[in-house]
């Protein structure tokens, strides 16, 4: 019967085993939990700011594409006014100054004729 008392001995000694073995486990677990938590937030804020650092240059570069195509816009669209500007003259019609320097003429020339029509005023010496 001792056999039977040192064998429930030993199972009881490796059952303790296993048991502090499972607590040294988990606290294991916990202490690098918490340096793998730390880890990770430190990568993580590294991820981000090069992340930041990469979205800037990309705003940047949106930026200047913005910039030339409405530099692009501007002369293409300069040119097509030339171009109407162009055609409308050799069918003959007026441009926009031509039409206002023909306006203040006219406007010129409608005083003038008014001013001729108005009688000279009669001098009192004559009646």
């Amino acid at each position: 019967m001792k056999k039977d008392r040192d064998i429930q001995q030993e199972l009881r000694e490796s059952a303790h085993k296993i048991w502090l073995a499972g607590l040294g486990a988990l606290a294991v677990a916990g202490e690098e939990g918490k340096t793998l938590f730390h880890t990770l937030v430190e990568r993580g804020t590294e991820f981000e700011a090069r992340g930041s650092k990469q979205l800037d240059k990309v705003k940047g570069k949106v930026a200047d594409a913005k910039s030339n195509v409405g530099m692009m816009l501007e002369q293409v669209s300069a040119g097509f006014d030339d171009q109407v500007a162009k055609a409308l003259h050799r069918l003959g019609v007026p441009s926009r100054n031509e039409i206002a320097t023909l306006t203040k003429r006219v406007e010129e020339l409608t005083k003038s004729i008014e001013k001729a029509k108005k009688p000279a005023p009669r001098s009192k010496t004559t009646e």
